[in-house]
């Protein structure tokens, strides 16, 4: 394993971004030898399911941690992460709900402090040099803590999944060095990423083992009636029953899944310049977002309503290029966060084969006025005054166009 330069002068400890899986379990002895530096671990929860903390915990002790950090941040990840983006209504791309991008600079946050705790100089990941991840670590132990230095072994010493086999299997590690999914799967609570294999051809279509947090959107099941309460952007509460954020997420995947709902095939623009395929599922992120995006149509005031478009699209820019903790960023939060002060109401969906459509809306801070919208008998709205304000709204191009058409005729 010799890596191909000189290995950095040695810290005192690293603190390891720590997975259980394999790479990161190889990574614990290979740091440790090749800075002489202690290694401690630190493991997040963000919702991702799979093996519990304390079975995480033991195996990075038992690969050579002096210590090894547990962190259950699925209340902190929904409240300050998927929130946020909610609020944003944030689609990278249009289309995609920021599900790896969230988790990142939470974690990144972690590795902080645990660096701060354990007196570490050194902060270590696992993510390789093509991916979105290391920019989104590196960023955010940047904007947090720009003292620390990063190692990422994948990426800055060629280290293969062939050769983490073979040190595992050398060193008798506890990490099943034989089981290997056909994709690399990323998973929260806010959506699962699904990419590699077969789907690196973006002429395949993917096939249903692909998926995992919903049901196939095709086959025929009775639609789900579903309302989501609002006060000031947050959920509050489901069919009536009050949720916290999590609450929320968790039951909208769930009710969401069963119908198919949140399914993604893209190519995307990924940070480093090129583009990638990607699958993604995120049923309740989908529901979440449409309801109140459609809450927002109903409470929102026009040009206010139009720059925040803008104003969500960047936003969504920001986190998906590992921006978390940048000043714009927080600048974003900002005027977001008070767009939101009459985001109150409840927004009524049907989930059904793949889709979640607003079929009702209701808010007392609404701006729908159903005696100004009406063609009926109540018409408050006064059209007398329509044909000056017609009149004046295209009188600028009245005039260009009187001006254009002189021009064509040769008049001076």
């Amino acid at each position: 394993m010799t890596p191909r330069s000189t290995p950095r002068e040695a810290a005192d400890r690293v603190v390891l971004a720590y997975s259980g899986g394999l790479d990161t379990s190889v990574a614990i002895g290979w740091l440790a030898a090749e800075t002489g530096a202690e290694v401690v671990a630190v493991a997040v929860d963000v919702g991702q399911g799979g093996e519990d903390l304390e079975t995480i915990r033991e195996r990075a002790l038992a690969c050579g941690a002096v210590e090894a950090v547990v962190i259950d941040a699925r209340e902190e990840f929904a409240d300050e992460y998927c929130l946020p983006a909610l609020k944003a209504n944030a689609l990278y791309m249009g289309r995609y709900p920021l599900v790896s991008a969230l988790s990142r600079p939470l974690i990144a946050k972690h590795l902080v402090r645990a660096a701060g705790e354990h007196g570490a100089t050194t902060v270590s990941h696992g993510c390789t040099g093509k991916g979105n991840d290391q920019v989104r670590f590196e960023a955010g132990i940047g904007g947090l803590a720009p003292h620390l230095d990063v190692i990422a072994p994948v990426r800055d010493y060629a280290w293969t999944r062939e050769k983490a086999i073979g040190y595992a299997e050398e060193r008798g590690l506890p990490i099943d060095v034989t089981a290997q999914s056909p994709y690399s799967i990323d998973q929260n609570m806010w959506g699962r990423a699904v990419e590699t294999g077969f789907l690196e051809d973006i002429w395949n279509a993917p096939v249903e083992d692909v998926y995992d947090y919903t049901a196939d959107p095709a086959v025929t099941r009775e639609a789900d009636e579903v309302v989501v309460a609002f006060h000031d952007g947050v959920p509050v509460a489901i069919d009536g029953q009050h949720v916290t954020m999590a609450e929320a997420i968790t039951q909208l995947n769930a009710r969401g899944g069963a119908q198919g709902v949140g399914r993604l095939d893209l190519i995307e623009d990924r940070v480093v310049g090129i583009k990638s395929r990607e699958v993604y599922e995120a049923p309740g992120a989908t529901v979440l977002i449409t309801a109140h995006s459609e809450l927002e149509s109903v409470t929102v005031e026009r040009e206010l309503a139009r720059f925040k478009r803008g104003v969500d699209q960047r936003w969504a820019e920001q986190v998906y290029d590992g921006l978390w903790f940048a000043p714009l960023k927080r600048s974003l939060d900002a005027f977001i966060d008070s767009s939101q002060t009459h985001v109150s109401g409840e927004v009524r969906l049907r989930l059904h084969t793949g889709r979640a459509v607003p079929t009702g809306r209701r808010s007392s801070t609404g701006l729908y006025d159903f005696g100004l919208a009406t063609y009926d008998e109540g018409d408050s709205f006064d059209q007398s005054l329509a044909k000056g304000f017609v009149e004046l709204w295209g009188l600028p191009s009245k005039i260009a166009a009187r001006r254009d058409q002189a021009a064509h005729r040769g008049t001076p």
